[in-house]
């Protein structure tokens, strides 16, 4: 599931695109107003950040909780040892 090719992308194109074509006085690029691009553009700078540092906080967060990353000896021994007890049966 790639929710941000699906969901971000779609969101970001949808912004963009409707501060170019929609209709109305000075509503667009297109039509000469420049206002509401400005304003998409602002939020989705904003919004980018929020999630950046957003998500970098809930990675702290879940990482303080439960570490994600495997200790050497885990590495040494091997990941499917180490964390799920599988070996090849040779």
């Amino acid at each position: 599931m790639d929710v941000f090719a699906c969901h971000g992308v779609g969101g970001i194109m949808g912004m963009i695109l409707t501060a170019i074509f929609a209709h109305g006085e000075n509503a667009s690029l297109l039509h000469g107003g420049w206002s509401v691009f400005g304003h998409h553009m602002l939020v989705l700078v904003l919004v980018s950040v929020f999630t950046f540092f957003g998500a970098i906080l809930l990675y702290k967060i879940t990482d303080f909780i439960i570490p994600l990353r495997v200790s050497e000896e885990s590495e040494h021994l091997g990941l499917d040892l180490s964390q799920h007890d599988e070996s090849i049966g040779f």
